[in-house]
């Protein structure tokens, strides 16, 4: 191959991921604004601001304020799975001696993950938005909530044949342990509005590993 040939090549994948890297810039820049002024009053030009591309750049890679809502929220809800709570599940190991103090340490990063800016900001946008993009719902769900109760649940059957949780149903047990951790943040936390302290959402996470493991453990002798 020449080496004007492989200048040409190294051109084209610079401005693919240069696109890329634009796309993204986008979509970040997107999620800051609807979360700091809601979809209603959020404009095409302030994104770009945030963005710091010209208008006409936002439109070439997405149709309109729709479309950028739409993506930008799939993109946030991916981003808090996959990266973060995603990350924390893949930890919960199934030779662990102290079912307890794992299951407590997830727990608590997984609470950290849930009650992050960004996470509060995606449910804040999706609760306000729902009935404008019904949509949404499934789209927020698949990458989130679906997925971390999927990782968590075979996890958890993992523990179950290692003799240390008695399940016949991993997939309801992962949601009511999840269940158990982020139920009571909603009130106290108003919704994300209101900090809670450490200690707080440690106790939050004591009183949801006591109770699952009350449920689900099996009796080390």
């Amino acid at each position: 191959m020449s080496g004007a040939n492989l200048s040409v090549s190294s051109s084209s994948r610079r401005a693919g991921r240069g696109r890329i890297d634009k796309r993204h810039a986008i979509l970040d820049a997107a999620f800051v604004v609807f979360a700091r002024e809601g979809y209603g009053k959020a404009s095409v030009d302030a994104i770009a601001d945030e963005a710091g591309v010209a208008k006409p750049t936002l439109y070439n890679h997405f149709g309109g304020k729709e479309d950028l809502f739409r993506e930008a929220m799939a993109a946030a809800a991916a981003e808090q799975a996959t990266a973060k709570s995603l990350a924390v599940v893949a930890g919960l190991a199934s030779d662990v001696e102290d079912l307890s103090g794992v299951l407590a340490d997830v727990g608590y990063r997984l609470l950290l993950c849930h009650s992050s800016d960004e996470a509060w900001a995606l449910r804040r946008l999706l609760y306000a938005e729902i009935s404008r993009f019904p949509e949404l719902f499934d789209t927020v769900w698949g990458h989130g909530p679906n997925q971390l109760s999927e990782a968590l649940a075979d996890r958890l059957a993992r523990l179950a044949l290692a003799g240390r949780l008695r399940l016949t149903d991993p997939v309801r047990a992962a949601e009511q342990f999840v269940a158990l951790l982020t139920g009571p943040l909603e009130g106290r936390t108003v919704l994300g509005t209101r900090t809670v302290s450490d200690d707080e959402l440690r106790a939050t996470v004591a009183a949801a590993v006591g109770t699952f493991i009350s449920a689900f453990a099996v009796a080390v002798e």
